[in-house]
């Protein structure tokens, strides 16, 4: 923080008090000497000292600060801005955001200003880790070289570091490992070998062509550089963009890839607690773009997740607006019961927080129980937040957390900095200490000692289902009707067992097979107790014996290497790994899709049966299809229940009273006999987990990879752009920019691109994972002479707007009732003809026919994605309107200029008998208030009234500006800056 007016011009300059000898200032909200200021949440406590700090009488004014010291009477009332200390970005959500940035630049430079001023003011990290994808496991070769498209890298292009490279092969098998063999047979040069011919033998290196049936596993090491040298090659072109930004833009911190996972990251390197900066101390902070970010209110930092649209906001010095929230106290009592491991506590809280009905409100917790949660318990149930639709989940300084802060790198100076800071401005507490509860909107108890172990599924995180009940569970999935329980397989059917050859071995598939799974770079890995009980449990699983079947794709994706780190030393990494868990590389994978296609033979036997296949992953997302099209059922559990289910292989079973297998002496082995102690897993944590994980990441942080050091990227202040690049692409948001705002028009003739339902998820609207063949950017793609080899995903190719615009509602679980079938298709409703939705909509643009969505309720509920709404906007969507909106991505709309409309209570559009194919005419004021009620027209001669979701000022201005981003653009524009701003039309922050 650098205070670039004079102290004694700052309005509060009379809160500011000393510490260290007078050497570190603050601003003390305990000297304002209210006493209304004890008796607020501990979260509403930060908010205020934020707005004391960064008081400019422009964005945030004196009484904005009166606003949330009188947060009991103006909570769901009062709008107030938040200036958070820093902006975190994930490169999939944070490439776009660049670009956007890349772009304005030019955008002002056509106008005359200086496109060095287009810098984020607010320090931004950015860190590479979702474009990585599991091309090697296990063993050397894959079904496909690239499963997720780009070429692999040459013989001259391999990185030198690999050692033993093996080819990798073009076929459809895979070799045997310690988990199988093959059946030599197979290997017969003869005309109906089932080994692949050299022809389809790609090598890597100098490398001899090697009979796939034959080769010898890679070991863990070689398997992640492998990973890593496929990410760097396909990537080559995002990253030399990401290296241009590290030194065109000030403020911007790239973290390379290969170092680990953003919220790990997040919590591991960049989370301060508190920051020091020109001698002023104050509470961390962040907004970020990634699902994962409110981990970090688990180390007592406030933080969540933004939009895309809105953290380029926050990057360019504008504060977060939000409504007053209301506090939640999560009072927490009883004990934890032994035999429930930390993630079975947080999905209970989850359970009660979601039944509780906490969307949009912060959550703190209270309590005895909170000091029986570990720093990695609270940080993984801050994690959970999405599925619950809370804001945050707070928990504030205490005696746990400073241990915890201690083993992670804190200086003994540091240490004391944060308490002396923290007991000065009332932001540490004793949960012992009744009488140091603040006051909340509302509190709820849950006791501890109520949780047993819980999985989720089969397609929502929210669907839990008790372990002890899990063989019954799915047995009624199978009874039930197509939905979010059910797959209604007749009776007939439910008993069928298809055989499989793999690996020269049979097998027979049934309904419940587990065929993935994975512990991967998610939530639970940053837990160390909950990965440290797997590894426990794998080394007891071997010792007695018992294996993983090896068509089961199995993949260990830490969240950094850290994880490695104290799995590797404990002992147990190689029990992990000879059940087929082996260390895949660093970042995400499974669980957003970036994963190899199952074994040939596998899908075929799926397919033939008709199974209900399954996943189990210890992640936090497991929408139906997202990790493999032929894979209906998935389960998010803890790492040592993955395991179990993979020994197992099947989530048919009661782990009570069946066994998990049994011993080369046929002795049968069960869950229990090999499931570690509380006690023996807290030893291990305390052997395991020191301040040496930390002093590694640094290293890793700092060391960067020679691939990345060596990149070469442009040297100039705006980027030149290559047009025939598909991964880095001007976006055309600023074309026919002007310097003043158009006044609103009303929305004539519409027509319904989509008309859709209940739950449409970010995942509906911008998937995420790979792109099918038949897609509108798979022909675009093929247009650019690409293969669909190189297509890689929709992630990574996040900064071609022209790819993301054919990719929105690509997803292959679309449910559009204009056509009444799943699939990314819809009704061209003046000819008649289905099309993909990109087409339609290309075809209505060129006709200058505006667009609307017709919705159900939580419309756009899951991760945060801008292209969810950038998406939608370029294809000439003007407004949705829908039963409810899930209100991150209500904000997203506003942020890109769509108007989101919803129905007044109690009407939808089967009440309204719409069918989706009139034409609308929405009548929309020059200014529209907050949550306005406007008339809707429709071609059949009704009309209807519908609410305005606007609910402050800054949405009405977004709006009206046509998107956040032309309103940043034109601020810059100014001719005649603001007295006191700087030339880009923004004033200085404190």
């Amino acid at each position: 923080m650098a205070l670039t007016t004079q102290v004694k011009e700052h309005p509060f300059h009379h809160l500011i008090d000393t510490l260290k000898d007078g050497r570190i200032k603050f601003f003390n909200p305990q000297k304002l000497n209210d006493p209304r200021y004890d008796k607020l949440p501990f979260s509403i406590r930060v908010l205020l000292e934020a707005a004391i700090r960064n008081c400019d009488g422009f964005y945030t004014k004196m009484e904005d600060v009166q606003k949330i010291l009188a947060w009991q009477e103006q909570q769901d009332k009062a709008e107030v801005p938040f200036s958070p200390a820093r902006v975190i970005l994930q490169d999939f959500t944070g490439i776009p955001a660049m670009v956007d940035l890349a772009a304005m630049r030019d955008a002002v430079a056509k106008h005359g200003v200086d496109p060095a001023l287009i810098n984020p003011k607010c320090p931004t990290d950015l860190i590479v880790d979702h474009s990585f994808q599991i091309d090697f496991s296990k063993c050397a070769i894959q079904n496909t070289p690239n499963p997720g498209g780009g070429d692999g890298p040459t013989q001259n292009q391999a990185s030198s570091r690999s050692t033993a490279s093996r080819p990798f092969i073009r076929g459809d098998f895979q070799c045997g490992d310690r988990r199988g063999s093959c059946s030599k047979a197979a290997c017969s040069d003869s005309p109906t070998s089932l080994g692949p011919s050299p022809a389809s033998v790609q090598q890597i290196e100098n490398t001899p062509l090697l009979c796939p049936f034959h080769l010898q596993p890679i070991s863990e090491t070689e398997t992640a550089l492998k990973n890593q040298e496929m990410e760097l090659f396909r990537n080559k072109e995002r990253l030399q963009f990401y290296k241009w930004c590290s030194k065109a833009f000030k403020n911007v911190n790239v973290v390379p890839p290969d170092v680990g996972a953003v919220h790990q990251v997040n919590l591991e390197y960049l989370s301060r607690v508190v920051q020091v900066s020109d001698g002023w101390i104050y509470p961390d902070s962040v907004v970020g773009t990634d699902s994962h970010t409110t981990m970090v209110n688990g180390l007592s930092i406030l933080g969540w997740g933004v939009g895309g649209i809105e953290s380029e906001a926050v990057m360019l010095g504008q504060p977060v607006s939000l409504t007053l929230p209301q506090v939640v106290g999560c009072k927490l009592v009883g004990s934890i019961n032994p035999l429930s491991t930390s993630i079975d506590i947080v999905l209970g809280i989850t359970k009660h927080l979601r039944q509780a009905g906490v969307s949009g409100k912060f959550v703190e917790f209270f309590g005895p129980g909170v000091s029986q949660l570990s720093v990695p318990d609270r940080t993984t149930i801050a994690n959970m937040c999405p599925e619950y639709n809370a804001t945050v989940s707070f928990f504030p300084v205490d005696a746990v957390a400073l241990k915890h802060f201690k083993k992670t790198n804190f200086s003994q100076e540091k240490l004391e900095l944060v308490e002396s800071y923290m007991k000065a401005v009332h932001l540490f507490r004793s949960y012992e200490k009744p009488q140091e509860d603040p006051q909340y909107s509302e509190v709820i108890e849950i006791n501890l000692s109520s949780m047993v172990p819980y999985i989720s599924g089969p397609k929502r995180p929210q669907d839990r289902v008790a372990v002890s009940r899990m063989k019954e569970d799915f047995q009624s999935c199978l009874d039930e009707k197509v939905g979010f329980k059910g797959f209604h397989i007749s009776k007939e059917k439910q008993k069928i067992q298809v055989p499989l050859l793999h690996c020269g071995q049979e097998y027979r598939l049934a309904h419940g097979a587990v065929v993935i799974a994975a512990v991967i770079s998610c939530t639970n890995n940053c837990n160390p107790s909950v990965m440290l009980t797997a590894g426990l449990l794998a080394k007891k699983a071997v010792e007695a014996g018992l294996v993983v079947r090896p068509y089961i794709q199995t993949s260990l994706a830490p969240g950094s290497g850290m994880v490695t780190h104290y799995l590797s030393t404990s002992g147990v990494l190689p029990y992990l790994k000879q059940l087929g868990f082996e260390v895949i590389g660093y970042g995400c994978a499974t669980c957003v899709g970036n994963m190899a296609p199952l074994p040939e033979a596998v899908v075929d036997a799926i397919r033939k049966g008709d199974l209900v296949a399954c996943g189990v992953l210890s992640g936090n997302r497991h929408f139906e299809g997202r990790l493999c099209d032929c894979v209906r059922a998935n389960y998010l559990a803890p790492p040592p229940l993955v395991v179990a289910y993979a020994i197992a292989g099947t989530v048919g079973i009661d782990f009570e009273k069946e066994p998990l297998g049994l011993t080369p002496g046929g002795e049968e082995v069960y869950l229990r006999d090999i499931w570690p102690s509380r006690e023996e897993v807290q030893q291990t944590e305390e052997d395991t987990v020191i301040s040496s994980i930390f002093k590694d990441l640094k290293r890793r942080m700092e060391k960067g990879n020679t691939f990345w050091n060596n990149l070469e990227c442009p040297d100039s202040v705006v980027f030149s752009w290559d047009f025939k690049s598909t991964y880095i692409h001007p976006p055309p948001f600023f074309s026919r920019l002007s310097k003043d705002v158009p006044a609103a028009q009303p929305i004539e003739n519409a027509h319904a691109l989509l008309f859709l339902g209940d739950k449409v998820t970010t995942d509906h609207i911008s998937p995420a994972g790979s792109i099918a063949r038949a897609s509108a950017a798979a022909k675009y793609l093929l247009s650019k002479r690409l293969t669909p080899r190189q297509f890689n995903s929709y992630g990574a190719r996040r900064g071609n707007d022209a790819v993301m615009t054919r990719g929105t509602f690509a997803s292959i679980k679309l449910q559009n009732r204009l056509i009444g079938k799943p699939g990314p298709k819809t009704l061209h409703i003046p000819s008649g003809q289905t099309m993909d939705v990109f087409e339609a909509a290309d075809r209505y643009q060129r006709d200058g026919v505006p667009l609307i969505i017709l919705a159900g309720r939580d419309y756009g509920s899951g991760s945060s994605r801008d292209w969810v709404a950038k998406g939608p906007y370029l294809l000439g969507v003007r407004a949705v309107i829908a039963e409810s909106f899930e209100n991150l991505h209500k904000n997203q709309l506003v942020g890109m200029g769509i108007l989101p409309l919803q129905f007044i209570s109690g009407q939808n559009a089967d009440s309204l008998d719409l069918s989706g194919k009139e034409r609308f005419t929405i009548l929309v004021p020059e200014s529209v208030g907050l949550r306005q009620q406007l008339t809707v027209k429709t071609s059949k001669g009704t009309s209807f009234c519908v609410t305005a979701m606007f609910d402050s000022e800054k949405d009405v201005i977004c709006f009206q500006h046509g998107g956040l981003l032309r309103y940043v653009a034109r601020a810059a524009l100014s001719s005649s800056p603001r007295p006191g701003a700087d030339s880009a039309g923004c004033p200085p922050c404190p």
